[in-house]
């Protein structure tokens, strides 16, 4: 994984872990690798991704089970949810190099359409 350099790195890691949860790369019910497995996956600190972990279980996508690890939330509308919201993230980043690219709103929607429409021949 690359990390950016203007996003805090526990935040970076949050949205890889979601991204792998909406994927179904990590399932619901499934147990994730521990704090220090991932932090060796990862080459991050620690206590970055012990903070990652602390969100995501405040945020209930995650579930602690004492002596057991950390489990992904069975709930599937709370997935489905931060799945949505890694879509309007992605949506928005879009924008915003759209619109450093010099396009506005509407440019971009029609360079869109133009992709998806031709995408799909």
């Amino acid at each position: 994984m690359e990390f950016q350099d203007n996003v805090p790195i526990y935040l970076q890691i949050e949205k890889y872990l979601y991204r792998q949860i909406a994927l179904g790369n990590i399932k619901a019910g499934e147990k994730i690798p521990s704090v220090r497995q991932l932090a060796v996956e990862l080459t991050v600190n620690v206590n970055t991704v012990q903070r990652a972990l602390a969100e995501m279980n405040r945020e209930g996508i995650l579930e602690v089970k004492r002596g057991l690890g950390s489990f992904v939330t069975t709930d599937k509308r709370l997935i489905e949810k931060k799945r949505m919201e890694l879509v309007k993230d992605t949506i928005k980043e879009f924008l915003e190099s759209c619109r450093q690219l010099g396009l506005d709103k509407q440019e971009a929607e029609e360079v869109l359409r133009n992709y998806i429409k031709n995408d799909e021949k």
